[in-house]
């Protein structure tokens, strides 16, 4: 283990333009990136001055940044010892889509029984998902898929729901999914797309499902949502 914090590449390709974001959000989303990528190792000391410096900001941006990590739960702070990076980056990976896929789930079904799905603004966003497949751009595939799903629960009209959907830092945990299972653009727009199709088709339990299996293959765990074992590519 070292207290050493390695100089960063630029920020990230998916990390969106500075417009859109602030200092510290750029700066978690290349944290997040170099941790997922195997850049900085598990038990690796992230420490405040020495980021700001790589970074070339001052502590405040980074402190924000590393509150952000460490209640997406990829880090850890210790008392009089400073803050490291947890060893199951992982793990929280898959127990977050999990209980993203319920939400998901349930926020489908409240809209569409509600009558309030915004049909018209998820066919913009899996526009947009086409639209960055074909130009090769992941900030917008990333702010697409985001976008697509937070229509859907916003139209779900349940506080909590929405409260906790939120809770679990979609947009940072997006670019983690995205480096950590190297999705492919093409396929983020065929499969919002599909989900879309069905909401379109106004069949409730076959839209249902397909929400949370959408999310349920993130989980990469070892059965689908169903019960069912998945077959591994060896």
């Amino acid at each position: 283990m070292t207290s050493d914090v390695r100089p960063p590449l630029p920020f990230p390709q998916v990390t969106p333009p500075v417009s859109r974001m602030t200092l510290a959000q750029q700066i978690r989303e290349s944290l997040v990136v170099r941790i997922v990528s195997g850049e900085i190792r598990p038990g690796e000391r992230l420490v405040e001055t020495r980021l700001a410096s790589v970074y070339g900001t001052s502590q405040a941006p980074v402190r924000e940044a590393l509150r952000e990590l460490e209640a997406m739960r990829m880090v850890e702070t210790r008392p009089r010892r400073g803050t490291f990076v947890r060893h199951f980056v992982q793990e929280t990976l898959r127990e977050c889509y999990v209980v993203r896929a319920a939400l998901e789930e349930t926020a489908t079904r409240l809209a569409m029984l509600g009558g309030t799905m915004p049909v018209a603004a998820l066919r913009a966003e899996v526009k947009a998902m086409r639209v960055a497949a074909r130009t090769g751009d992941p900030d917008a595939a990333a702010r697409a898929s985001v976008a697509f799903h937070r229509h859907v629960v916003d139209a779900a009209r349940n506080e909590l729901l929405k409260l906790s959907w939120e809770a679990l830092r979609i947009e940072a945990r997006t670019s983690v999914t995205m480096v950590a299972a190297d999705v492919k653009l093409k396929d983020i727009a065929r499969e919002h797309a599909a989900l879309l199709k069905t909401i379109e088709a106004g069949d409730l339990e076959t839209a249902c499902r397909e929400a949370r299996d959408h999310q349920w293959h993130y989980a990469d765990l070892p059965h689908d949502a169903h019960g069912r074992e998945r077959r591994r590519v060896s």
